[in-house]
This record gives structure tokens, C-alpha cells and sequence, in this order.
């Protein structure tokens, strides 16, 4: 209590300070908060038409006259000259403030705190230790920061901070602003990249009726106009084969989706996905669809297809073709389990307890059969990994390899042990669709498991009028950013995760 109470007095203290160089500002008759800023050079820019000039391709007038902005992280220097490090989003650039330069301008300088917002005018030199610099003959204060950043050197240290206050984050941490950026890179490279190939992107409804089209416990609300409950979709896949039905072939939607599940390093309870869908393909022609997509995004951000995690791990090569696993014997290979010869719920039980999974009361076969995946197999699957062609118990929306085959077309692809796509070939026959929706349903009720997936009826009738064949693939975007960017838990690579509600 006592160090809280330390923490908050000296906050008063710094507050006290910065408002006390405002009202200083204010009075010289200045505005702390104009509108605008003539900015004609970003930091880089400067620095780049510096080495210009130096190379003799660049007249030296090109030096004069220029203007920079952004937020002031180091002052150094006092009495006639005054050194300023000014951030913006490409970099940083110094600038030197001389009193015989600024004149009466220069009692403004004295005024500046780290953390404010300031423009400078002047002239690109290099100083006499080789330093790229403005040598400012004019300022205006842009925005005046009332509270002090992070310590320069320690960063942001506390995590749930930096999480709770991304903003402080993005300015004291050049890695959390690279990988804001990267992640921007990626979802501009996977719309050029579908885009490319001929696929719409379309947007469908976040609030729908039924929350079909995925294992998962949803969100609800209500339209009170409507006086109906209405749900935060946790998949758009149902909507987008609806348009493969209308015949627009091949079509795509990045976008939020929400589950109403756990928080853990891998899990967000909204998280980004691009989920799409072509016409007359089937699972293998997706398989390389991802490969080519998830290497080009990696090439796109890193000029390499190979990402160095260190230690055990070593590097991940991402180059295709990825190894491709049938699940069955996988499962057999990690495990002992040969889910084919294995049907009984008991008996899966027992066999998986000897194993030392943990199985929750009243599970159903399927949901036992992806907890054996998830403890077994996934955390050998390092490298780039298809697991292909999984139980119709697991997959109510994909295609039996064989008209009477207990098999579906299916490949989730894995990488660091964790899922990165799920995929099908999709099923376009509607009598077996409705059966195998009708026996979620039955298993949901019989097992009271609020995450099997559901029936919707026009799914259904849109079915019924006629869908070409069809390949589908769901990729999580955020867990794509982390392979890329290196990073172990989801909160890194989402701007604003979900937290716990502070006491």
C-alpha cells in the first residue's frame, strides 16, 4: 500500500510538472494542440536525401526547408545547445536546437518534455560525430504529453501493462511496433495473394441466428427491434458456400470470428481468420494453396523461407511441399490407437486413461479422438505438417473419401505443435449433410456438449438447390503472425486481447 501510495504521489509530481510547462506554453500565447503540421519529410527520408547529396545526385537546396514530426524520446545537452530525438512511425532523427538559430523560439525548446509531440522546421545536416540531424531554425508543439513514458532503458516491464496500455507498448517497444507492422504486411499479402488467384472477397454477417459451421460455444445477444436472440458467429463458412451455391466459385472473407472459450497462449475468444472456398477442387489442390500462402507470407516479411526459433527447435522451413501424415496412422504411431478398431466410447475411454489423458466425463467418441490428437501427436509436428483424412465423427461438413467410407477428406496442417488450417473437401451431397448435421444434434443433446455443431436450415435448402464441388480451407491469421513474428503466446500479435477485469 505504502509503495502504491510512493508510485501515485510521484505521478502527482510529474503531472504537476508537465502542467506547469503547459500553462508556460499557453501563456507565450501558443496553442500546445493545433490542428495540423506541414510535415514534408518522414526520418528516413531525411537521412536518405542526406546520403544523396553526399553521393552528389541530390543539390544541396533539396536539404533546406524541410519539416519533420513525431514524439520526443531522448533530450540531451543544455545551456546553447540542446540535442532532441524525434520517433516517428519509420524511425528516429535527431535534431540539434541552437539558441543563435531559434532565437526567442528557443525558451520553447526548454519547455518540451520526453513523451511530447513536436514539429520541427529546418535544414538535413551531419554533425561532427557522423550523426544525421535537423538543424532547426523553427518548432511548434504538437501535442503536449501530460504523463511520462516508460523508462527509456527497462521498456515496459510489467506484461499485463503492456497488453492493458498497448500504446505504451508500441512506443517503448521496437519489437511490439515491428510486429504490428509485420502483421499488417501479412493481411496485405494474403488479400494480394487471393486476390491474385482469382478469389472475391466477401463479407458476411457477424451476428447470425444459428452459430453453425464450427465446434465452438458462441457468444449471444439480442436485437431488441427484432425481440430475437441473435449470436456472434464462430465461423463463416456456411455463408460463404451459400455463395459458392450463387455461383460466384471462388470467394473468401478475412475477418473477426468469436468463440466464447478459454484464454491461453494460443487461444483469444475473437480472433482473425481468412476462411475461403473454390469451386471444383478438391482437399489436395487447398493443401498447396496453403503451402504457397503460408511460405509467400513468411518470404513477403522476412525475405527467407526459413524462421530461426533456436535451441531444440532449431530453424522451421517453411518451403513447399510440407510432409503429409495420414491421421490414422499417426495417431497409432504416437499413441497405440487405432481409432478404426476402437468405436466404443468405454473402450476408448480405458485405453486413453492407460495413456495418462485426461478425459472428461461424458465425452463423446469424437471429442475423445481430437483430445488424443491435440496430447499425442500434435506436439511431435514441428516442421510444416498435413494431417489428412480424419473420421466423419470428427468432420459433419467434409466429403467421405468413398461413398461408404467411414473416412473424410479432411487436413489440418500443423506447425510448432500448434493447428494452423483446417480443411475439407467439402460435402455437397444435402441427404447425408442433413443426416450428419440431425446426429450433431442428437449427439449435442445426448451429451450436453454446447460446442458440437448445429443444423441451420437454409444451409441446408442451399444445399439442396445444388453445390459443385467444392475445396474449403479455414486458416487462423493470428497464430500465422506469431509463426512469422516468432512469438509464443496470441496476446503478442493481437493488439488488444481480452484480460481479466482489474480488481
Amino acid at each position: 500500500m505504502e509503495d502504491n501510495q510512493k508510485i501515485k504521489n510521484e505521478d502527482d509530481r510529474l503531472f504537476l510538472a508537465r502542467k506547469n510547462n503547459l500553462d508556460k506554453i499557453v501563456d507565450s500565447g501558443l496553442d500546445p494542440y493545433p490542428k495540423s503540421f506541414p510535415r514534408t519529410h518522414m526520418s528516413i527520408e531525411s537521412v536518405n536525401a542526406l546520403e544523396e547529396f553526399e553521393k552528389g545526385s541530390l543539390e544541396e537546396s533539396n536539404l533546406e526547408g524541410v519539416s519533420v514530426a513525431g514524439r520526443v524520446i531522448g533530450i540531451r545537452g543544455q545551456g546553447k545547445m540542446i540535442f532532441i530525438d524525434v520517433k516517428d512511425r519509420e524511425g528516429v532523427i535527431q535534431v540539434a536546437a541552437k539558441s543563435d538559430l531559434l532565437l526567442d523560439k528557443f525558451e520553447l525548446v526548454k519547455l518540451i518534455d520526453i513523451g511530447d509531440i513536436v514539429g520541427f522546421f529546418g535544414k538535413i545536416f551531419r554533425t561532427r560525430r557522423g550523426e544525421p540531424s535537423i538543424e532547426a531554425s523553427g518548432l511548434t508543439m504538437l501535442s503536449k504529453a501530460m504523463r511520462p513514458l516508460p523508462d527509456k532503458w527497462s521498456g515496459l516491464k510489467d506484461v499485463e501493462k503492456r497488453y492493458r496500455q498497448r500504446y505504451l507498448d508500441l512506443i517503448s517497444s521496437e519489437d511490439s511496433f515491428n510486429t504490428a507492422i509485420k502483421r499488417a504486411q501479412i493481411i496485405s499479402f494474403i488479400r494480394n495473394f487471393m486476390n491474385d488467384k482469382g478469389y472475391i472477397e466477401v463479407e458476411t454477417p457477424v451476428l447470425v441466428d444459428i452459430p453453425a459451421g464450427a465446434n465452438a460455444r458462441p457468444f449471444s445477444t439480442k436485437h431488441n427491434s427484432l425481440d430475437k436472440d441473435l449470436y456472434l458467429r464462430i465461423a463463416t463458412e456456411l455463408n460463404l458456400k451459400k455463395l459458392i451455391v450463387g455461383g460466384l466459385e471462388k470467394v473468401y472473407e478475412l475477418g473477426r470470428v468469436f468463440r466464447n472459450e478459454g484464454i491461453d497462449h494460443n487461444h483469444n475468444p475473437e480472433f482473425t481468420t481468412i476462411e475461403s472456398y473454390e469451386a471444383y477442387v478438391d482437399y489436395n489442390a487447398i493443401m498447396e494453396l496453403v503451402e504457397q500462402l503460408v511460405s509467400g507470407a513468411a518470404f513477403e516479411v522476412n525475405e527467407s523461407f526459413d524462421i530461426d526459433y533456436g535451441g531444440e527447435i532449431g530453424v522451421i522451413n517453411l518451403k513447399p511441399p510440407w510432409k503429409r501424415l495420414d491421421l490414422r496412422q499417426a495417431i497409432k504411431d504416437f499413441s497405440g490407437i487405432d481409432f478404426i478398431s476402437i468405436k466404443d466410447e468405454s473402450e476408448l475411454s480405458n485405453e486413453m486413461k492407460k495413456l495418462g489423458i485426461h478425459v472428461e466425463p461424458n465425452s463423446s467418441w469424437a471429442t475423445m479422438i481430437d483430445k488424443v490428437i491435440s496430447d499425442k501427436v500434435e506436439p511431435n509436428l514441428i516442421q510444416p505438417t498435413f494431417l489428412t483424412d480424419y473420421p466423419v465423427e470428427m468432420s459433419p461438413l467434409a466429403k467421405r473419401k468413398d461413398r461408404d467410407s467411414d473416412i473424410v477428406e479432411r487436413f489440418e496442417a500443423f506447425v510448432m505443435g500448434s493447428e494452423l488450417a483446417n480443411a475439407f473437401t467439402e460435402l455437397n451431397d444435402p441427404i447425408d449433410q442433413r443426416n450428419r448435421f440431425e446426429e450433431q444434434e442428437s449427439l449435442r443433446k445426448k451429451f450436453n456438449d454446447d460446442e458440437l455443431d448445429r443444423l441451420e436450415e437454409d444451409f441446408l435448402i442451399a444445399v439442396e438447390h445444388g453445390m459443385p464441388p467444392t475445396g474449403g480451407l479455414g486458416l487462423g491469421i493470428d497464430r500465422l503472425v506469431m509463426l512469422i513474428t516468432k512469438k509464443i503466446t496470441i496476446r503478442d500479435v493481437v493488439l488488444f486481447p481480452q484480460l481479466k477485469s482489474l480488481e
